[in-house]
């Protein structure tokens, strides 16, 4: 008789400090010997296998929880609290259509990729203003890693330079709130710090409703359909902390997790110097390999049959992300860091129509800074041990310490 015990080993990969640099090995041991199971300890269900999970994402009868199904649940990323019925008080990732395909029509106008492209230059100078900054040596994530795409974001969104430094802690602390191991403090503290970023943001929206700018905070007050629908400021409010909040901390630990992959793999990282086409695989790669977020989660809105298994209305469930991005499959040696992979479709920005609208934004910024580092310097080195993040939705180093000639 077998001893394996899913609920033990799922535990420990969300919530031992020990297990977060490298959770691979226990999500392979899930993905193996229990690839679909419901935990005595939650009733959820947990999903590690690439198809199993995208079919999930994409299935119309899975997303987030209705109205009288949110008592209890925490803080959401959008700084509000998902107990509240008004859908206005959410932000397009709690929403299911009609409401989220009404929103999310109106937000992505405001992501063309012309306009993610149009950031390229910018985007670039500021990489090599931090990599001046950072020299030769000295802490990556604190350098380059973390204000890069938080200064980013905030030039796509409007948030003038002045302000950026103090709304960077407060986005960071009501990223807190969405772990699962999260505690009432760290949730009171991403509760307050919501209610900062939307008092903030109040006064930006009034200043841009005077003196509209070429950013997306403007195009968003300004997104309407044919029909005349708009975004309500509440609506604009709650989608703009989720675009900021989900797009610079992920970033970041893509950031992190791409020098750290190509030092630990340094016959990688001398193919991608030889041949700089391969730059935007590098980048995929490392999203398949090493993602910064590792889970998603989704609410059972009708009966559903995953590969044999009857999951009934009103459950929840949590994808794997990493797992399934490492699933054999799929991916052939799966768990090798190989630069040359084409057709790779990872799970790393979700799929179906919840898939991370900043997508092209996120790879546009890793493919950057490997071009620019790949141009500074011939040899890179990582000085001490990496510091992790005790956190597991978003995963990656607090502090990473560099040397590069």
């Amino acid at each position: 008789m077998s001893d394996f015990d899913p609920d033990a080993l799922i535990l420990r990969v969300l919530t031992d400090p020990a297990v977060i640099p490298d959770p691979y090995p226990s999500l392979r041991e899930l993905r193996e010997q229990a690839p679909i199971f419901q935990t005595a300890l939650t009733g959820t269900w947990i999903l590690t296998r690439y198809d199993d999970i995208r079919a999930v994402l994409r299935d119309p009868r899975c997303g987030s929880p209705p109205p009288q199904a949110r008592r209890g649940e925490r803080m959401g990323i959008d700084g509000s609290s998902r107990r509240d019925r008004d859908p206005e008080s959410l932000s397009m990732l709690f929403l299911n259509p009609p409401d989220h395909t009404r929103i999310r029509g109106l937000v992505s106008r405001a992501f063309t990729p012309r306009r993610i492209e149009k950031l390229r230059p910018e985007i670039t100078a500021m990489a090599d203003g931090l990599l001046d900054d950072l020299g030769p040596e000295g802490d990556l994530i604190g350098s380059l890693a973390f204000p890069l795409p938080a200064n980013v974001v905030s030039a796509l969104v409007g948030v003038p330079a002045a302000d950026r430094d103090d709304l960077r802690p407060l986005i960071t602390d009501l990223g807190v709130g969405i772990e699962p191991t999260a505690s009432d403090e760290e949730v009171a503290i991403a509760d307050q710090a919501g209610r900062e970023i939307r008092s903030y943001l109040l006064d930006l929206i009034a200043d841009r409703r005077t003196d509209p700018h070429d950013d997306l905070l403007s195009v968003l007050i300004e997104a309407s359909e044919a029909d005349g629908d708009r975004l309500t400021e509440n609506e604009v409010i709650v989608n703009t902390i989720l675009i900021y909040a989900a797009g610079f901390e992920t970033t970041t630990h893509l950031i992190g997790n791409l020098v750290r992959n190509m030092v630990a793999h340094p016959d990688q990282l001398a193919r991608v110097r030889h041949d700089r086409a391969l730059v935007p695989n590098a980048v995929e790669e490392v999203l398949r390999f090493d993602p910064p977020v590792q889970i998603d989660g989704r609410y059972v809105l009708d009966d559903i049959d995953v590969a044999g298994h009857q999951i009934p209305a009103g459950s929840s469930l949590v994808t794997s992300l990493a797992a399934g991005n490492r699933d054999p499959a799929v991916f052939e040696h799966p768990d090798h860091f190989d630069v040359g992979r084409v057709d790779t479709q990872v799970l790393s920005f979700g799929s179906g129509v919840h898939y991370c609208l900043g997508a092209a934004l996120a790879r546009l910024e890793g493919q950057i800074v490997l071009d620019r580092l790949l141009d500074r310097y011939d040899h890179w080195a990582i000085t001490a041990e990496p510091s992790w993040r005790k956190r597991i939705t978003l995963r990656g180093v607090e502090r990473l310490d560099v040397a590069f000639s």
